[in-house]
C-alpha cells in the first residue's frame, strides 16, 4: 500500500480536527499537516486542546503531525520528494473521488469547512477530487468528507 497523509488547512473547528484525527487514525493515513488557523493538539503552551481531543479519542496521539503555517511549505517538499497531491474540493477540474487511484505516496488536502481550498492552492494540486452530491445541500462536512475519501483510498 502506498503512503497517505493528510493536509488540513484552515480547517477552523476542533472538532472537526479530532475527528479527522480519528479517522485518520482508522484509515491507516501515516501523518497529519496542519497549516493556517487549523487547530493543532498542543496548543502554543504544550497543553492538550481539550476540544480536540474530546473527538480524536486518542488518535491525536498516535497519529504523527506537523504544523506549517504556510501549506506551500509542505506541498513544495513533498512536490520535490514526488508525492501527488490531491486537493478535496468541488472544482471545474475536479474528478468523481471513486475514479481516482492512488499509484504512489499521496497528499490529501481538505480546507475550511465553508470557504473550502483556495483557488492558488487547487491550482497547486496535481488532481482535484470530488464527492457527488445528489440532495439539495451542495456540500458535506469537511469530517465526512475526509472519511469518504481516505477509506476509498485505501
Amino acid at each position: 500500500m502506498h503512503e497517505r497523509v493528510v493536509l488540513l488547512h484552515n480547517v477552523r473547528s476542533a472538532h472537526n480536527v479530532g475527528s479527522i484525527f480519528r479517522t485518520a487514525d482508522a484509515a491507516g493515513v501515516q501523518k497529519i499537516y496542519l497549516s493556517g488557523y487549523t487547530p493543532t493538539p498542543l496548543d502554543r503552551f504544550g497543553r492538550p486542546q481539550k476540544e480536540l481531543a474530546k473527538t480524536a479519542l486518542g488518535a491525536e496521539k498516535t497519529v504523527p503531525w506537523e504544523y506549517a503555517k504556510k501549506p506551500s511549505t509542505i506541498i513544495d517538499r513533498l512536490k520535490k520528494e514526488g508525492w501527488c497531491i490531491a486537493g478535496v474540493e468541488q472544482d471545474v477540474r475536479a474528478i468523481d473521488y471513486k475514479s481516482f487511484r492512488i499509484e504512489g505516496p499521496t497528499l490529501c488536502m481538505f480546507g475550511n469547512e465553508v470557504r473550502g481550498i483556495s483557488k492558488s492552492l487547487r491550482d497547486a494540486c496535481d488532481v482535484l477530487l470530488e464527492i457527488p452530491m445528489h440532495g439539495k445541500k451542495e456540500s458535506l462536512n469537511v469530517s465526512v468528507a475526509a472519511g469518504i475519501v481516505l477509506f476509498s483510498a485505501r
